[in-house]
Order: structure tokens, then C-alpha cells, then sequence
């Protein structure tokens, strides 16, 4: 898969570090999938959950953060969405237009 935008994720690990490893494992998992359906994201992350159109939220460290993507399997791309803590992600009031 391509991930658009890596730096965004490297401009959220940086200020906060210690989601680094996470998002990085992420990140890597991610690149080197081929998904084609929700079921083949399930394959590589267990606890992935789809919550709107095209849009997919990942436990990050134990579930201290919340990424949210959209998810494009045709021309297998994920764009990063929202990367923020669960509480930050629960004032989210409509997570299929962010």
C-alpha cells in the first residue's frame, strides 16, 4: 500500500515520541501490504475497525492512540486521516469527514 502522508506521521511521533516505534511498525506493515478488502487489513491488524466510508481506525500502543485512515484498495492507497490520543479521537463528532 502507499501511504500518503508519511511526514505526517513523523511530524506526530516527533512531537510525541513515544508513539514512535508504534507508528512506525505501523507504517511498515502498512507499506509492504497488499489489501484488498477490510478482511485483508484484518490479516495484518487484528484489532482495525471500519467506522464510515472508505474509513478505518487503528489501535496505536495499546490503544494510548487512535490513527484514522482512508482506505482506497483500487489504487492501493491509505490516507492518513487523524493521528491523536483516544480521547481526542472520542470529541471526533463526524469521523467520515475528517
Amino acid at each position: 500500500m502507499r501511504v500518503i502522508a508519511k511526514s505526517t506521521l513523523i511530524d506526530y511521533y516527533t512531537r510525541h515520541p513515544q508513539a514512535k516505534n508504534a507508528l512506525c511498525d505501523w507504517y511498515e506493515k502498512t507499506a509492504e501490504a497488499e489489501w484488498h478488502s477490510f478482511s485483508d487489513m484484518r490479516q495484518t491488524f487484528a484489532t482495525v475497525s471500519q467506522v464510515g466510508r472508505q474509513h478505518y481506525v487503528f489501535n496505536i500502543k495499546g490503544n494510548d492512540y487512535r490513527l484514522v485512515v482512508v482506505v482506497q484498495f483500487t489504487p492501493q492507497a491509505v490516507y492518513i486521516r487523524f493521528i491523536g490520543t483516544h480521547a481526542e479521537y472520542d470529541r471526533i463528532r463526524n469521523i467520515d469527514q475528517i
